[in-house]
């Protein structure tokens, strides 16, 4: 009976080893976030910057992009990625807007000597789409606690948490990362001058 049995279990998982490298080979839909137009008349200090990577929990640090049905749930869209874990790509845009004010001699993801003026530290809390109860849409919600460490003495100079909320017309991923693009714009709105104001 086992005998008989052997040649019909190989089967059935090699069957699964298949389909496994069938899904692996499906080509998946790659989203990134633009870094939002830059307006300001903010004038040059002699003030370098390092902008740490936010820490996230382990829902939020991956490439997925997530959707909450419920509060305590985490659900990912099927078939498409960030290019970059939530939290990195969220720190590429704070470097390049940070940058492009001009305000800094630098700003970067190292100090260019041993230690930088500032530090930028931050934890990412939400950046998610939740589905809004009777329709087809979602609300994106992005929301980042920042510190700003002066590095000469370790002191946190200013702590501050901004919230971003953008509706999307439905859960699709086109309309998802279109709300997620613009939630994360208005969040970098708000962090620049403050992070200005503040050093």
């Amino acid at each position: 009976m086992r005998l008989t049995l052997l040649p019909l279990v190989l089967a059935t998982a090699g069957c699964g080893a298949l389909s496994a490298l069938d899904d692996a080979a499906r080509p998946l839909e790659i989203y990134e976030l633009r870094t939002p137009g830059i307006e300001t008349t903010a004038r040059r200090r002699n003030v370098e910057l390092v902008v740490e990577e936010p820490i996230a929990s382990g829902a939020l640090s991956t490439e997925r992009i997530m959707v909450r049905p419920a509060r305590l749930q985490a659900q990912y869209l099927p078939d498409v990625r960030w290019a970059d874990p939530a939290p990195v790509m969220l720190r590429t845009l704070l470097l390049r807007s940070l940058a492009e004010t001009g305000a800094f001699t630098s700003v970067g993801r190292q100090p260019l000597a041993s230690v930088g003026d500032y530090a930028l530290l931050g934890e990412l809390t939400d950046f998610q789409a939740e589905p809004v109860a009777g329709s087809e849409a979602a609300e994106v919600r992005v929301r980042l606690m920042l510190r700003l460490v002066r590095e000469r003495d370790a002191s946190v100079v200013a702590s501050r948490t901004f919230d971003a909320v953008e509706q999307s017309a439905d859960t699709g991923p086109d309309s998802l990362v279109a709300a997620f693009d613009r939630a994360t714009a208005a969040l970098i709105a708000e962090v620049l001058p403050w992070v200005i104001a503040e050093t």
